[in-house]
């Protein structure tokens, strides 16, 4: 595992497979990774190229289709925060973010009554013009799952738990991918997405080859990640922080436009909890628990155990508009 702070550390999965498993040397480095910095790039994952060609090759064909079938799918269309959203339609920190993308969860049944973050719960918006897209992300997804469990029960394992430890809070995991594209502009006005953490447990980002853009946060510094071939970019969120009692970090980052007459896709899968579910805590070794400096506090972004009251918290402040429109008695 690379340690510089120029560039962000590498962990190769393929250390868990077959007769020669290093499974200690894998948890040691996932575990030093998420406690210093927070994200990592992940190689050995078992996704064949091809795979990731026709995912960038099915983004592309969405963003090409005509404004009218992007629209017929426009998020502000959803009550459950799904489907597209044009270029300029998105806020972090109140600022607006110069990227156009689709928003694919969980297909879900409707959920009535009961707390605030069950309205997040329905099905997508599947472009009529695009019949492709749907077996394509679908296919991502339980790809990306099963990734995803892994990487959690390597945690659990490291920080002295059961390896099973998170497996009922994902019995009905929420998941989201985001198809992202990034077009080029020049000058100041450089925020593509702001600075922010993930409200969540997981993210999973596929960047397109050869596109820069993504920095993250390190002390004082930003750092550049740009994309490693057939590499994920791997980082945790508020509640993996929320868990250990800040001994691992959800870390800030952003990603900044690209030139003007260049554009750049990029694609991350959110892996969290069932949205009534909270996160089990963990009791840290004393060796790990003196480490653990607490969990960050923000009186503008107050952390829940619960990620459902995370992500609507979340969505609400992304998507005004929908919010708007949607759901104006949680809003004023």
């Amino acid at each position: 595992m690379s340690t510089s702070l120029d560039s962000l550390p590498i962990i190769d999965l393929s250390l868990l497979a077959g007769d020669g498993a290093d499974v200690a040397a894998f948890d040691e480095a996932l575990l030093r990774a998420t406690h210093e910095v927070g994200f990592f790039y992940l190689v050995g994952h078992g996704i064949p190229e091809d795979v990731v060609e026709h995912l960038f090759a099915e983004a592309e064909r969405f963003f090409a289709l005509p404004e009218a079938d992007k629209l017929d799918v426009e998020m502000t269309r959803s009550p459950h925060f799904r489907g597209y959203t044009r270029t300029g339609g998105e806020l972090t920190e109140g600022r607006v973010d110069w990227r156009e993308q689709i928003d694919v969860g969980a297909e879900r049944d409707l959920v009535t009554g009961g707390a605030a973050y069950n309205r997040l719960e329905g099905p997508n918006l599947w472009p009529d013009a695009l019949p492709s897209l749907r077996p394509t992300l679908t296919d991502w997804s339980q790809r990306c799952s099963i990734i995803g469990m892994t990487l959690l029960r390597a945690w659990a394992r490291a920080l002295g738990a059961a390896e099973d430890r998170f497996d009922d809070a994902f019995d009905r995991p929420s998941t989201l991918i985001k198809l992202v594209r990034y077009p080029g502009r020049d000058g100041d006005k450089r925020q593509g997405v702001g600075a922010h953490k993930d409200p969540g447990v997981l993210t999973l980002l596929m960047i397109e080859p050869e596109k820069a853009g993504l920095q993250v946060e390190h002390g004082t510094d930003w750092i550049d990640a740009p994309p490693v071939p057939g590499a994920f970019v791997v980082n945790i969120g508020e509640l993996m922080e929320f868990v250990t009692d800040g001994y691992l970090r959800a870390t800030r980052h952003r990603v900044l436009s690209p030139p003007a007459g260049a554009s750049r896709l990029s694609i991350p899968f959110f892996f969290n909890p069932s949205v009534d579910r909270a996160m089990p805590h963990i009791d840290l070794p004393a060796e790990l628990a003196a480490q653990a400096p607490g969990v960050s506090q923000d009186p503008d972004n107050v952390i829940s155990g619960t990620f459902g009251d995370n992500l609507l918290k979340a969505r609400l402040r992304a998507h005004p508009d929908v919010a708007a429109i949607h759901h104006p008695d949680l809003v004023g």
